[in-house]
């Protein structure tokens, strides 16, 4: 099963998809396979990561945004603002596509991990998600 998600995000940051994603699983029907979680984009990404404490998730968008600055003068991918090409790089650091194991019916995530889609731009998006169950 192949099935398209679309996530609107409002900031650059971390938005947790996991529960969108077990739902697409859950349709799925399958016990035993894997999921494939890809963005269809070069200015956002995937990441699992902790979805207990919201403190990491603010703790990794500081750290990035300190690794990966805007306004670098070696720069020259710059036609859609100061974000254009950092939201690149940061998208090259991080991943386009996850893979998740799925065990007795549900993507086998472990107790405090969950789905993420990481906006790189500051302007609010429409992101498209692939998700695929096999």
């Amino acid at each position: 099963m192949i099935e398209l998600i679309r996530v609107h995000t409002s900031r650059q940051g971390l938005h947790e998809i996991t529960e969108r994603v077990r739902d697409v699983v859950r349709r799925a029907g399958i016990r035993e396979g894997l999921c494939t979680v890809f963005i269809r984009h070069t200015s956002a990404s995937l990441t699992i990561q902790e979805n207990a404490d919201p403190s990491a998730r603010r703790d990794l968008e500081v750290w990035l945004n300190r690794l990966v600055t805007e306004n670098d003068d070696c720069y020259t991918h710059t036609a859609e603002g100061p974000d254009d090409m950092p939201s690149h790089i940061k998208a090259i650091l991080t991943s386009t596509s996850i893979g998740v194991p799925v065990i007795d019916g549900a993507p086998a995530l472990g107790t405090w991990q969950g789905v993420y889609l990481w906006e790189h731009r500051r302007a609010p998006h429409v992101r498209e998600i692939i998700v695929h169950v096999a």
